[in-house]
């Protein structure tokens, strides 16, 4: 039996007569608790803030869309590579060791903005990003599994949904900094709204037109003004740096308070791993088909997520004619209602098995992405921030049942779960090539058709959801 079960059993002793209800949250818990939900608006922050990147970045370097997309592909690579080392150097010293790693990566990516933004090059502002993502793998793989472990399995996938909960907070502050700080400031938005003005003919033509043209217009610019052209590349990359700058002071900080706060150990890291440990460990999880699922619904989610988040500005900039800032701002209205309805199903989930409401938001998010690619206009850009509402409860409850008495095998095995957030890396380069591409129905403009890899991705949940609810009976 492992040690945070052990530990229930005299907690929660249970008698002939009363069952006694396990808590979400014990009380010798609290602190530690609150102290590792600081880390969830982290990373919600880091994703929020360089989604818009996406945009900003083809603009600057006057780039096409597929090349843009590497800003994501380089973000949610270090996921990839950094998950598993990640589980087995937890394993190796502890959480706290972990966590305390994870922030010196986050801190280090973030200030590598600097010399990125000197030398102007794009290769070295995703070189940062990658740094950056391998001290979120960190954390991920060190926080969710640890929330897991406080307290009784149970009610370990509430507790993750309550501690992922705080997580859109730091979305919602990287989102309102991009909007106000980096999208509202940049040169390149000033230079397309002037454009915007010289040309009056431009507001009795199609939203996905005028944005070529404007586009054209800048790289004319840069042809025949190089120099005035480099010095708004300079001035914009200037703004861009500046939020990374800040949060590597705030993250530094926060790793002196760690340093010296006590955290309980739930887990049996008091040794290495042995090879056979590794071999027996992994045996076990590739044996379980609820987690192998788990793994591929969670990459598809992560993909739907960024895919949805991140061009939702150029859904709003093409489809609709809004500018950058304002489409971000429907992007802030979309975290908004995510962060609501995270606390809605968390206490749903109360009442409604994890599978079950799983697969309904699933199958939801699949209706209102039909929406998004045949309505168009204002209605299709509603019917997308109403896809978050649907995404909310996902990553937390995949999460949990994938991981749903795991014991100690829970770090290596959420290894394999922040691993599939690698998805955000392929699937937003997927896109952004179908929106270079000619649109997939003819009537239709590519930035709505390029939706149908979301719902691709919502299907493979809904079915992982039903399998959950009626196969694993979670």
């Amino acid at each position: 039996m492992s040690l945070e079960n052990s530990e229930v059993t005299r907690i929660h002793p249970v008698s002939e007569d009363v069952v006694e209800k396990p808590k979400i949250l014990e009380a010798r818990f609290v602190l530690p608790f609150i102290l590792v939900a600081s880390l969830f608006p982290l990373w919600g922050f880091a994703n929020d803030i360089t989604n818009p990147l996406v945009k900003a970045f083809k603009d600057i370097f006057l780039i096409t869309n597929a090349q843009s997309s590497l800003v994501q592909f380089a973000f949610y690579l270090g996921y990839g590579v950094m998950a598993i080392p990640a589980a087995i150097f937890i394993r190796r010293f502890s959480y706290k060791a972990g966590i305390l790693l994870g922030l010196m990566l986050y801190a280090t990516g973030a200030t590598l903005f600097i010399p990125a933004s000197i030398y102007m090059e794009f290769t070295f502002f995703l070189a940062a990003l990658w740094v950056l993502t391998c001290g979120l793998a960190l954390l991920e793989t060190t926080a969710n599994p640890y929330v897991l472990s406080m307290g009784h399995p149970d009610t370990s996938t509430q507790r993750l949904n309550l501690a992922q909960a705080f997580n859109p907070i730091g979305s919602l502050t990287g989102m309102f900094i991009a909007t106000q700080y980096i999208l509202g400031e940049l040169k390149v938005e000033e230079f397309r709204k002037e454009e915007k003005l010289n040309n009056p003919e431009y507001a009795d033509m199609l939203p996905s037109v005028v944005d070529g043209k404007l586009t054209d217009a800048l790289q004319n610019f840069a042809v025949t003004n190089p120099v005035d052209h480099q010095a708004m590349q300079a001035a914009d990359l200037l703004t861009v740096r500046g939020p990374y700058v800040v949060i590597a002071v705030v993250v530094a900080v926060l790793f002196f308070v760690f340093l010296f706060s006590k955290l309980p150990k739930t887990i049996s890291a008091d040794h290495p791993l042995t090879t056979s440990e590794l071999k027996s460990t992994f045996g076990r999880l590739f044996r379980n088909t609820c987690y192998l699922e788990g793994v591929l619904a969670q990459a598809f989610y992560v993909g739907a997520q960024i895919m949805c988040w991140t061009f939702i500005i150029h859904y709003g900039m093409t489809v609709v004619g809004l500018t950058a800032a304002e489409a971000q701002r429907h992007n802030i209205i979309a975290m908004s209602i995510f962060l609501a309805s995270r606390f809605i199903c968390t206490f749903l989930l109360g009442f409604v098995r994890p599978g079950q409401l799983l697969m309904l938001l699933a199958a939801a998010g699949i209706l209102t992405i039909l929406g998004v690619i045949f309505l168009g206009g204002y209605a299709g850009l509603y019917c997308l921030i109403a896809t978050s509402a649907c995404m909310s409860l996902m990553f937390p409850t995949i999460y949990g049942i994938a991981l749903k008495g795991m014991g100690d095998d829970a770090s290596l095995a959420s290894a394999g779960l922040v691993m599939a957030i690698v998805g955000g890396a392929f699937m937003p380069l997927a896109q952004g090539t179908l929106i270079d591409m000619e649109p997939l129905i003819s009537s239709i403009p590519s930035v709505q058709t390029s939706f149908v890899l979301p719902m691709v991705c919502f299907m493979v949940i809904c079915i992982f959801g039903y399998r959950a609810h009626y196969k694993y009976k979670i």
